[in-house]
């Protein structure tokens, strides 16, 4: 598959190639051209942070209770629906995990809308992204579940309720919980990078109404999939928080 580099790609490896093989020394890893190092979902991973970073900096600096501007009734409604499904899904625990579902929803939606500029692409549509982002959700849930409970009675979640079925519930709880962050990085990268192909093909074919209705049903896909990602995380830490009865 041909791949087209990014021109802020092109920036990074032009001007910070040595930053690169040392980030990858770093890790133990070895770029396979050292004059590239940079490839172009780290490059839009370290773009979508900035975005972040500076929209948080601006919505400090413009936070008002009496005129709330456009950027500060936007960040509202994103924090209000979280909050709301949080409440709905892990119950009374929710707002103690909020910082985690806003965070990860405002950087995938960033993420997956960022394929719409022309010449970025959207992180999500490498499956590193996905699988970074599922194993987040995954160590997240399951160290609240081992702090709130202990490991004893975390340990217990896996045994079913049934005590004498715990020799079959377990092995079956253990693969299910194994098996989520695969589900997530699958689910994500998948309809990110099939919604990314379908999107490129018409717009070869036209560049009038197609392009157009393309991009707004990219859009969607970009919301639903950051929604379906945040709310099966809450679910995940309901599930690790739930009192036995």
């Amino acid at each position: 598959m041909v791949t087209h580099e990014a021109w802020l790609t092109k920036l990074f490896n032009a001007y910070l190639a040595g930053l690169g093989n040392w980030l990858l020394h770093l890790f133990g890893q070895t770029a396979t051209n050292a004059r590239e190092p940079w490839a172009d979902f780290i490059v839009m991973q370290l773009l979508v942070a900035a975005v972040m970073i500076v929209l948080f900096l601006v919505l400090r600096g413009r936070l008002s209770v009496n005129k709330p501007g456009a950027m500060q009734q936007l960040f509202e409604l994103i924090h209000g629906f979280v909050v709301d499904q949080a409440d709905d899904q892990v119950g009374h625990d929710g707002r103690n995990h909020v910082v985690l579902f806003e965070t990860l929803f405002i950087f995938l939606l960033i993420a997956n809308l960022i394929g719409i500029v022309p010449q970025f692409m959207s992180p999500t549509q490498a499956v590193y992204v996905p699988a970074g982002c599922a194993l987040v959700a995954f160590v997240y849930y399951n160290w609240v579940g081992l702090r709130k409970h202990g490991a004893f009675r975390y340990a217990l979640h896996f045994a079913g309720p049934i005590l004498w079925l715990s020799w079959l519930m377990l092995p079956i709880e253990i693969i299910s919980h194994l098996a989520r962050p695969l589900s997530l990085t699958i689910r994500l990268f998948a309809n990110m990078y099939a919604g990314e192909q379908v999107t490129l093909v018409f717009l070869s074919l036209t560049y009038l109404v197609g392009p157009a209705i393309f991009m707004g049903l990219h859009v969607f896909v970009s919301l639903l999939q950051a929604y379906i990602f945040v709310l099966l995380t809450m679910m995940y830490v309901a599930g690790a928080v739930a009192e036995e009865h």
